[in-house]
């Protein structure tokens, strides 16, 4: 290990322990070097931080981050309401260099060169986002069109490694990240300006995504995009069948509200594109189940969480 690092994602609430464990364990499961920490918020409850203390998941207690103004993301979609305590993970100065994660990821293969890729000063590195808006929602912004999404020009087999280039006359979609996963190195200055940013921004309120609109205007013309396939958005299967294979995807992302412990996929079940990559979670999280046969609270608490 030549440096010291960690994968991070956050974890306010049991709802979300289940993506969380399972997340570690797929860590495990492609022999990653480096080790999950989760950032906590004094709303966990106290039987969670337990059950992680049982599972040897390193925890580091942060206070909750909003910005005093708000946003409009509250008329939309209120799940976003914590994320924006992700940007605490800036203050994690402990390490050499971070991989920030969503908690409802699900790492396929080893993505440990994250770890070393070159980083200028103050610069991240993410995927773009998918502009498409499938579900057509309104609130999304007007030129999420699949003409402007970054995705739409790349070509099997070179999108796999070579992602979109930001042009100055790039559609404005093509400047825009997914924060999923975000590259970064930790620094006590940049957790400070961020803070103030979120304080003082006139265009805090008008972000939808909320850690993800702050990462990409605080960092904009100073992030590095990334291959999609280390934030392999679960959509892009059905959006986006030109570059998509499943055999080169490291990290899946189940974006939208429809998290894969909210309904169970079985064996036998007739599937498609969507819930064949729900099935990989199971797949996962059942092995996770399987060992924690000498730990019955930990395996009760998340048996709790998901479907029946």
């Amino acid at each position: 290990m030549s440096r010291k690092a960690a994968y991070v994602t956050l974890l306010t609430k049991d709802s979300y322990l289940p993506g969380a464990l399972a997340l570690e364990r797929s860590l495990k499961s492609v022999a990653s070097r480096y080790p999950l920490v989760l950032l906590v918020t004094p709303t966990l409850p106290q039987r969670t931080r337990d059950a992680l203390s049982r599972r040897n998941v390193q925890f580091r207690e942060i206070q909750p981050l909003q910005p005093e103004g708000g946003s409009i993301l509250a008329t939309h979609d209120e799940r976003f309401a914590d994320t924006w305590s992700k940007l605490r993970v800036f203050e994690l100065i402990e390490f050499d260099r971070v991989v920030l994660m969503d908690s409802d990821m699900l790492v396929l293969r080893n993505m440990d060169e994250l770890m070393e890729i070159g980083l200028p000063a103050d610069w991240i590195a993410a995927a773009h986002v998918c502009a498409c808006n499938p579900r057509k929602f309104a609130h999304y912004p007007v030129d999420w069109i699949p003409t402007n999404c970054p995705y739409t020009p790349l070509v099997h087999p070179s999108g796999h490694t070579q992602p979109l280039s930001i042009q100055p006359s790039s559609p404005r979609p093509h400047t825009l990240l997914n924060s999923g996963l975000v590259v970064l190195t930790p620094s006590a200055t940049l957790a400070r300006a961020i803070v103030d940013f979120l304080r003082e921004s006139p265009l805090v309120p008008t972000f939808i995504f909320p850690d993800q609109d702050a990462l990409a205007a605080f960092f904009q013309g100073r992030w590095k995009p990334l291959p999609w396939v280390y934030n392999a958005l679960k959509t892009l299967r059905v959006i986006h069948k030109n570059i998509w294979r499943d055999e080169e995807v490291r990290c899946l992302h189940y974006i939208l509200s429809d998290k894969p412990w909210n309904a169970r996929v079985r064996e036998g079940d007739i599937v498609g594109d969507m819930t064949e990559v729900d099935k990989w979670w199971w797949e996962c999280f059942d092995s996770l189940i399987n060992e924690l046969e000498d730990d019955p609270e930990t395996r009760e608490l998340l048996l709790a969480n998901v479907a029946n």
